[in-house]
């Protein structure tokens, strides 16, 4: 019996479409991740990228328990000596919207090329609207 391996030639991907309003920002991403990667298909191969696209919708609209959006804190750095800065998720997200959900996605996608090819797969929006209307995605509920 022969080992089934994915190859470009023999996977097909999907488009779904996920509303982030009211969920929980980890829970959210850990389903996003696992569809990005194609942990979700018989077919997963793991050094080939099965996965399939994900639109994110009302970004704006996540949850965070607990006291995170005081105490979670985001950092960057310049490059220069004490170009360290802080803000935390509440100044994230008034900032840039998209950001957390991009970060936290980010984060349980693996650090190399391919991990870099499962996130050009992801698109996230702040507000309701998307422009993906032509790929005809499937809602998902996480």
């Amino acid at each position: 019996m022969k080992t089934y391996m994915a190859n470009e030639a023999t996977i097909t991907r999907k488009w779904y479409v996920v509303d982030a309003e009211g969920k929980t920002l980890g829970r959210l991403a850990t389903k996003v991740a696992t569809i990005l990667r194609g942990k979700h298909k018989p077919s997963y191969t793991p050094h080939v990228d099965t996965g399939d696209y994900v639109i994110v919708i009302n970004a704006e609209k996540i949850n965070l328990t607990g006291n995170k959006w005081n105490d979670k804190i985001y950092y960057k750095h310049s490059g220069y000596n004490g170009g360290l800065t802080e803000t935390t998720a509440k100044e994230q997200l008034a900032k840039l919207p998209t950001s957390l959900v991009e970060k936290a996605v980010k984060g349980m996608i693996p650090h190399t090329t391919l991990g870099a090819d499962m996130l050009r797969k992801l698109f996230v929006y702040a507000g309701p609207e998307h422009k993906h209307q032509a790929q005809q995605p499937e809602s998902l509920e996480v």
